[in-house]
Order: structure tokens, then C-alpha cells, then sequence
């Protein structure tokens, strides 16, 4: 018989192996329509420039809810208030060119990696295998760091951003992968 705690378990794994698979799906589409589309359309770089940060914010909130309702959710909250602000500096900053959005979407990222930093290594404590977001949070770190840094360089435009989308997609898959072994190693004890 399931434990209290093991059912819990498996349904925050199951919850989040689901989330990363479809994040992981919306980085691979957007880094596919930044390739294609982005170059010859500023309307489309645009709309992808601010989409990424928006859909942080929803699936943070769908993080939120795939959460058991005893666990803190305070770094999720900050993360999507964060997000949700960075949608709209990025599109403040668009309006006066690249280098303010990558300024912004620059530090978004710095503050987003710490943040899922500091995720991994406490659901690691629940939920085993977190080291893909634990590296994909330092990762991002250092990836703001660039943004920043290349904000002001020639050919800085969305598609520089298309990497970071992908390692970030990557991530997320092997995090998925992950968490099904959390789920088949929780269901074999159960």
C-alpha cells in the first residue's frame, strides 16, 4: 500500500516530467520559428522576444499547481512576478532597440537560473535527480552574463538567443527523463 508521502511524490514527479516535456516542446518550436522566421521578420522577432518570458511566467504557474500544497512556492511566485515584469521591459526596451532587450532579457535570466538553482537542489531533497536543472540554472546564470555583456555588440539579435532556448530544452528533457525514473523507483517501493 502507497504511502501518504509516496503517492505525493509520484504525483509531483508525474506533474513535472509532463511541464518539462511541454516546456522543453515550446523551446524547441520557438527556437525552430527564431531560425526560420526571425531574421527576415521583425515583427516575428518581435513577438518571439517577448513570448519567452511570458511563457516563463504561465509555466511557472503551472509548476506552482503540479506542487504538493504543503511545499513553499515562494521562489516559483518571485519567479513568475519576475517574468511577468520582464515581459514588459522587454517590451519597453524593444522599443528603443536590441540592446535594452538584451540588457533585459540578460539580468531575466540571471535572476531566472538562480532561481531554478535553488529549485533543483531542494526538490533534489524530494525528488531525486534534479542535477539538469540545477546545471541548466548555473548555465542561465552565465548566459545573462553574456546577454549583458554582447547587448551592444553588431550582430546581436534574437537568434544569439536561439542557444540558450535549446541547451534550455535539452535540460528539460533530461529532467523529464529523469523524473520518470523518480516515478519507477517510487511506484516498485509503493
Amino acid at each position: 500500500m502507497t504511502t501518504l508521502k509516496e503517492s505525493q511524490t509520484i504525483q509531483t514527479a508525474r506533474s513535472l516530467r509532463n511541464l518539462y516535456f511541454l516546456r522543453a516542446s515550446f523551446s524547441i518550436i520557438w527556437v525552430i520559428l527564431v531560425s526560420l522566421l526571425a531574421k527576415n521578420n521583425p515583427g516575428i522577432a518581435t513577438f518571439l522576444f517577448i513570448i519567452y518570458p511570458a511563457w516563463d511566467a504561465a509555466a511557472t504557474f503551472l509548476d506552482i499547481k503540479a506542487n504538493p500544497p504543503a511545499t513553499s512556492k515562494t521562489p516559483q511566485y518571485i519567479n513568475a512576478t519576475i517574468s511577468i515584469i520582464t515581459t514588459i521591459a522587454v517590451i519597453l526596451a524593444l522599443q528603443k532597440g536590441i540592446p535594452g532587450a538584451f540588457i533585459v532579457f540578460g539580468v531575466w535570466a540571471i535572476l531566472s537560473g538562480l532561481i531554478q538553482l535553488i529549485l533543483g537542489v531542494h526538490r533534489r531533497k524530494q525528488l531525486g535527480g534534479q542535477w539538469p536543472m540545477i546545471v541548466s540554472g548555473g548555465q542561465s546564470v552565465l548566459a545573462g552574463a553574456a546577454f549583458i555583456n554582447m547587448a551592444h555588440a553588431p550582430n546581436a539579435g534574437i537568434t544569439t538567443l536561439a542557444g540558450y532556448a535549446a541547451f534550455g530544452a535539452f535540460y528539460f528533457i533530461l529532467a523529464a527523463l529523469r523524473l520518470s525514473k523518480t516515478i519507477k523507483a517510487a511506484q516498485v517501493v509503493a
